[in-house]
């Protein structure tokens, strides 16, 4: 039976998803033949802000039993559009609204949104079909060499592999000032490693001086920290890493400053006259004081972190202007900046961000942290506009990363189908072909904890410190984050690998989730496992620019295609602790297979998955000649 309408159906709207502006978008609509209505339905469609445009729906075709009506809406601007249908019969009016993230409903249900973005938009091809890899500096790997100049009060652990410390002063303080000595040079000796897995692009938590081991709480925006090793150290990284096609990407920490930073100067560690010290400081209009010195506004009200009036004209112009704090970090050679905490950062900021660093070249990119779906998202009462083309480039896919843990954890192949598509409904093409997928990062715990182990959501920063998986657990763990990482591969994105998540490293919620690489004990099956993602990935277009269609499968199994021109791959992810058959099912594109990159395609065409683990078919196009 047709729908009334059906947003993901070519049916019904063309293209798929979010649209640039000026191209032409066609909907339809199927009303049963009965329904004859009193004046031609319309579309309704507006902008936040703006008022509703009502477009007329002409009669297209007469089937069995519906009729079709269609519209065509050429898009001016660029924002977020929602929309739903109206008609009226025998004088009552209908409305078409969403259900079921995305089946037209009469009646109840939400608007439909529509995504237009600037018809220019367009992402650093560098990234696009790579591979990421996540580094927090201080745990990674370190290259033994001395450093000078180590800023007073920092605690230099002499074990490489201990617990970090969490536990406050008698203030109720956590410092974080000890340090296992990952630097610079230690990744750049560990880049052979990084290529074995098929890493094009690393990305690195704060590497600038600051005096927490996270470091983002910033002292010097145009230093590299001590303890990392110098400027021409990270210079030196960026053109090694080249010569093996990998990017650098640094963290840019720029919602906040340190208190201890020649900025604010809290604790008098420099010789510059820092806002705290004097209202007559050129940094004094960087920060809002509520009571001079010591009340501020701090992020969340941590007063180790001041913020800043980020759209202030010295501290913008400190950043984004020619010669400033981008340009010079591009200029020794980073790929682009992840910013964190995007949704606290002003349009203002993120419009002057943008422009500095495509000054320096279209490939440079900026990836946003934001949590929750970044076309539509809602900071401050303001709608912002990320994705529309002129601000980032990218975003950290956290919706991804819940559908993908939710999904090995039980939740419904169709919930988790939902999901994804959301995203690529709502998200434009060129943000998709960038996006960054992970499941596991500095902020969270370790995807093999979350599936391996107890739930740490109640449980005491003593408890995480010492709680290790059982073997078990740990095989149980290992198993799901091998799904869990085919699916973070194969879906649409650029994969991010948090360091150690490829070796088996453990860890809760910060800090245990930044504990050092364990060279030397690292799961080396786990390891070769994740090299073997990396090839598949890299060895086929389809990755890099390719669209996605479900397949039918079943909530054990996960089945999908990913398909550019005349190829398609098939993959099959098995998330069950049992050995799992499915039939093979070319689809409506005419593919027939080829070659099975991993898994077993039988000679009665049934596909079996191993438990845990996938199955790649290689499918081509059919010609006249086949």
């Amino acid at each position: 039976m047709s729908h009334l309408y059906d947003s993901w159906d070519p049916q019904y709207k063309t293209p798929f998803g979010a649209v640039p502006m000026g191209k032409v978008c066609y909907f339809t609509i199927h009303l049963p033949r009965e329904v004859v209505p009193d004046f031609a339905p319309c579309l309704v469609l507006f902008r936040t802000g703006f008022k509703e445009r009502f477009i007329h729906m002409n009669l297209l075709s007469e089937e069995a039993d519906y009729n079709v009506w269609g519209c065509g809406y050429v898009p001016k601007y660029a924002g977020v559009h929602y929309y739903y249908f109206a008609y009226t019969h025998d004088r009552q009016r209908f409305y078409i609204k969403k259900t079921a993230g995305h089946i037209g409903n009469l009646n109840d249900g939400d608007l439909f949104q529509l995504t237009v973005y600037a018809e220019d938009f367009d992402t650093p091809e560098f990234l696009k079909g790579g591979i990421m890899y996540q580094i927090f500096p201080d745990r990674f790997a370190r290259s033994g060499r001395v450093h000078e100049n180590i800023p007073d009060g920092r605690v230099l652990r002499e074990n490489w592999g201990e617990t970090p410390w969490h536990r406050p002063d008698e203030h109720g303080h956590v410092w974080n000032n000890d340090y296992f000595g990952g630097d610079l040079k230690g990744i750049e000796e560990k880049l052979p490693y990084l290529h074995s897995l098929g890493v094009t692009c690393i990305y690195l938590n704060p590497i600038f001086e600051s005096h927490e081991n996270h470091r983002y709480n910033t002292a010097n925006y145009r230093k590299v920290d001590p303890l990392l090793g110098t400027n021409e150290d990270f210079r030196d990284l960026c053109s090694e890493a080249k010569k093996l096609g990998i990017s650098v990407i640094l963290d840019g920490v720029f919602s906040h400053t340190g208190a201890d930073s020649i900025y604010f100067n809290k604790y008098g560690r420099y010789d510059t006259v820092g806002a705290y010290q004097s209202t007559e400081s050129p940094y004094y209009p960087w920060y809002t004081f509520i009571r001079y010195p010591n009340e501020y506004e701090a992020w969340w009200g941590i007063d180790t972190l001041p913020n800043v009036r980020e759209t202030n004209h010295e501290y913008l112009t400190y950043i984004c202007g020619e010669g400033g704090v981008l340009d010079y970090w591009l200029s020794l050679g980073a790929a682009g900046f992840r910013l964190d905490v995007a949704d606290e950062l002003p349009d203002g900021f993120l419009d002057a961000l943008r422009i500095r660093v495509k000054k320096n070249g279209s490939e440079k990119i900026v990836i946003g942290e934001v949590w929750e779906d970044a076309s539509n998202k809602e900071a401050y009462g303001i709608k912002r506009r990320y994705l529309l083309g002129d601000q980032l480039d990218s975003v950290m896919n956290y919706p991804f990363r819940e559908a993908i843990i939710n999904y090995m954890k039980g939740m419904s192949g169709r919930d988790f189908e939902l999901g994804i598509m959301t995203i690529l409904e709502n998200y434009p093409k060129p943000v998709v072909d960038v996006l960054m997928n992970f499941v596991s990062t500095h902020d969270i715990e370790r995807a093999i904890n979350r599936f391996g182990g107890e739930s740490c959501d109640d449980k005491s920063k003593d408890w995480m410190a010492t709680r290790y998986l059982s073997e078990h657990e740990y095989w149980r763990g290992k198993s799901m984050l091998k799904a869990a990482m085919a699916l973070m591969y194969f879906l649409p994105g650029v994969p991010s690998v948090y360091y150690g998540d490829e070796a088996g490293l453990q860890g809760y919620k910060d800090p245990f989730n930044r504990r050092c690489y364990p060279w030397g004990q690292e799961d080396q099956e786990l390891i070769d496992y994740v090299a073997e993602l990396g090839r598949i990935r890299r060895s086929y277009k389809v990755f890099r620019e390719g669209r996605l269609r479900f397949l039918p499968g079943s909530d054990a199994v996960m089945a999908f295609a990913r398909y550019y021109d005349s190829v398609a791959l098939q993959i099959y992810v098995n998330r069950s602790e049992h050995e799992q058959y499915l039939d093979f099912v070319v689809g409506g594109e005419h593919y027939a297979a080829e070659r099975v990159e991993r898994g077993e395609l039988t000679e009665d065409h049934r596909v079996r998955i191993a438990p845990y683990d996938y199955t790649v078919i290689v499918c081509h196009r059919r010609t006249l000649e086949d």
